[in-house]
């Protein structure tokens, strides 16, 4: 079963990705892309590593998709008055891949809480997790707080408005 929810949840991670890529609204595409950071998250959270799901969610679909959202609202790239009304077709793939993504959820904790405590396999302590991370992987952790620095730094220069009289 679980391999099976493992297939469902990376098809939809895939959709969520693609319609985030080839969607021309920002802020859909924005929903598209939490949709699917959402299906990595239940991924990590099958594969016994409930770490990484929440910094998934909390992280990832939470507060880099509010920076992104921030930067579209900065750069005015949304006009107002398309957006008023969305029609119900223009949400049916998003709600469509999140009831997909929440109902594996909630077949796998289902799952795991009828399973026998003893039989199921333990999950690695935040410590050991932790060292693991800075000891092996220290240099990519600097790398990605890097790369986390830069898109900031971008993001700031795009949004710097011009003062009245500069000729940039």
């Amino acid at each position: 079963m679980e391999q099976t929810i493992f297939y469902i949840l990376a098809s939809v991670a895939v959709i969520g990705a693609i319609l985030a890529i080839t969607e021309k609204h920002p802020v859909h595409a924005i929903l598209y892309l939490v949709t699917s950071l959402f299906s990595v998250a239940v991924i990590f959270y099958l594969l016994m590593a409930p770490l990484a799901a929440a910094f998934e969610v909390i992280l990832y679909a939470g507060a880099i998709m509010v920076l992104f959202l921030f930067v579209i609202m900065m750069l005015d790239l949304v006009h107002p008055e398309k957006g008023l009304s969305p029609h119900w077709r223009e949400w049916l793939p998003a709600l469509l891949l999140s009831g997909i993504s929440i109902a594996s959820l909630a077949a796998v904790v289902l799952a795991r809480h009828g399973e026998d405590a003893a039989a199921a396999p333990q999950a690695l302590p935040i410590r050991e997790v932790a060292v693991c991370l800075f000891r092996e992987h220290g240099l990519a952790v600097e790398l990605v707080s890097l790369q986390l620095l830069f898109a900031l730094v971008g993001a700031l220069y795009l949004g710097k408005q011009p003062k009245r009289g500069d000729t940039e």
